[in-house]
């Protein structure tokens, strides 16, 4: 079998089966253990081992309850507490952006963002939420274990990127922050109508790394759009037999086109980031709609108020994707001419 159709497989597999095996455990926030079968398979390489899953709970357990730290200060010193958080955000991003660090800067920021906002409710719920991402960390790697070896990785993996320069990477790292920032202040108005609002912030911000406002705010704008269009045809094709075995055949289904666009084993026009998105999206659109239906809530208002909010947010990104790059280039043409070939 070629390469890429292995990692077709492995990949689209991985993510249905964690999220058959998550629903079926009854967890809290069971559609993020699809992203994070994505996040940490799409790399193609072997799994990670049974101490690298100890040794990655551990560190994550650590990383997430930043967030329990920051309660208290939210409560008696906002403004201070509001202070650390974008410094926290900036380092995460940079973390992501610049070191490579991409999963450990994601759940920095969801430690910051998602588990303080959520700890306002009561430190239990806090807790709830870490203990709910760190269960569906751990079977996103499981089920990595189990698909592996039915597609095992024969040729060598690609080199990884090389980082940008650090001037460029700052510039990304305080963009990604403020795209994010405005969405955490929603949250801590709201936490559990706008809890999935981080979760696409944060993607938004790991996406923003294209350098031309304009490509960018395309891969932005149409991925949100094309995601939404995808979520509402994944709608229609699991009423027609609303069960978790049809929930996860429909997902190994739409995952098999959309991993082949994003390892380019069939051809687009479009980015990795693009396709990344589009996945993120999509599973941030469904998940909190069965979720809606199972608790009884109407999932079709829910959902037209979150497309709503998610393009709000993916317009403000652009916004200030745009603004930012505006006011770099102003600042460069205004440095004198060897400091800029110094910089260069």
């Amino acid at each position: 079998m070629h390469i890429g159709a292995k990692r077709v497989f492995r990949l689209s597999l991985t993510v249905a089966l964690s999220l058959a095996v998550s629903y079926g455990m009854a967890n809290t926030m069971p559609y993020i253990a699809p992203l994070f079968a994505f996040m940490l398979g799409a790399a193609p390489k072997p799994p990670m081992g049974f101490k690298g899953l100890i040794g990655l709970i551990l560190i994550l357990g650590m990383i997430l309850s930043t967030g329990l730290l920051l309660i208290p200060l939210l409560t008696y010193y906002p403004m201070t507490a509001l202070m650390l958080v974008l410094m926290g955000l900036f380092f995460a991003n940079y973390l992501s952006l610049n070191m490579g660090k991409g999963p450990v800067g994601v759940f920095l920021t969801v430690g910051i963002t998602l588990i303080s906002a959520l700890g306002l409710l009561g430190h239990g719920i806090a807790m709830m939420v870490i203990s709910a991402l760190l269960l569906n960390v751990a079977i996103a790697v499981i089920c990595q274990w189990i698909v592996y070896p039915l597609f095992p990785e024969d040729d060598a993996a690609p080199a990884p990127p090389a980082p940008p320069e650090r001037l460029q990477s700052s510039w990304l790292a305080l963009r990604a922050t403020l795209i994010i920032f405005p969405s955490y202040l929603l949250v801590l108005y709201n936490p559990t109508a706008y809890a999935p609002i981080i979760m696409k912030s944060v993607a938004l911000g790991q996406q923003a790394t294209e350098t031309d406002a304009r490509h960018a705010g395309r891969e932005l704008l149409g991925s949100t759009c094309m995601a939404g269009i995808v979520a509402i045809l994944f709608w229609c094709c699991l009423k027609l037999a609303p069960n978790l075995w049809m929930y996860f055949l429909w997902t190994l289904v739409f995952s098999m086109y959309f991993v082949a666009k994003f390892y380019a084993v069939l051809e687009s026009r479009f980015s990795q980031s693009f396709w990344q998105n589009v996945m993120v999206t999509l599973f941030i659109f469904i998940g909190p709609a069965v979720e809606d239906t199972a608790n009884g809530k109407d999932p079709y208002k829910a959902s037209v108020i979150r497309i709503g909010l998610f393009l709000g947010v993916t317009i403000y990104a652009w916004l200030m994707l745009v603004s930012l790059e505006w006011l770099r280039k102003r600042q460069e043409y205004k440095k004198p001419p060897a400091l800029l070939a110094e910089v260069q």
